[in-house]
């Protein structure tokens, strides 16, 4: 036997050993034989039982863990808000007519809309007027004339038609009406 007999031997070995198992890869997928290639139905079960097949094979996965009262899950995770019952239509609401919410301080609608002038029966009277002087911006004026410099939102509320559409631009000599 020469070196090539050796070769084509050791060859013809290997090929007799891929052909063994590819039929035992067959007999444990239940497949006698491979469909023709080319059809899509064909195809789509054969991806149908091998999803099968890796399913089944696949270890089960735990269930999440529900966190207890005394576990550290429970103290990271926020408690869902309660729902709230909605009022009855035309029932009597303790919140002020017209109101749907109030904003508070430390709310977004408090800090992104311009607080609306309230005015009481008899605020006519009380209109308290400011002069706009060089250099004074609507924080200076709300922080020297109402103690809050926060409160220049009301302030360019009141007076959004003297001094237009930028807040940042009062001209000096502009009269602007104050909150009481």
């Amino acid at each position: 036997m020469g070196l090539f007999d050796f070769l084509k031997s050791d060859k013809h070995k290997a090929h007799d050993a891929a052909e063994k198992a590819k039929e035992q890869v067959q007999q444990q997928a239940g497949e006698t034989r491979r469909p023709p290639a080319g059809s899509a139905a064909d195809a789509a079960s054969a991806t149908r039982a091998t999803a099968e097949r890796m399913a089944a094979a696949a270890p089960p996965r735990p269930a999440p863990a529900t966190p207890t009262p005394t576990s550290a899950a429970h103290k990271a995770v926020p408690a869902a808000p309660r729902p709230t019952a909605m009022p009855k239509p035309g029932a009597f609401s303790p919140a002020a007519p017209g109101a749907m919410h109030t904003p508070t301080p430390h709310s977004a609608a408090h800090k992104a809309v311009p607080a609306a002038p309230t005015r009481g029966p008899g605020s006519a009277a009380k209109k308290r007027t400011y002069t706009v002087r060089a250099g004074d911006s609507l924080p200076a004026i709300a922080r020297q004339e109402l103690g809050n410099e926060a409160r220049w939102r009301e302030v360019y509320a009141m007076n959004r038609g003297a001094v237009g559409p930028n807040p940042d631009l009062i001209r000096p000599g502009t009269v602007l009406t104050l909150p009481g």
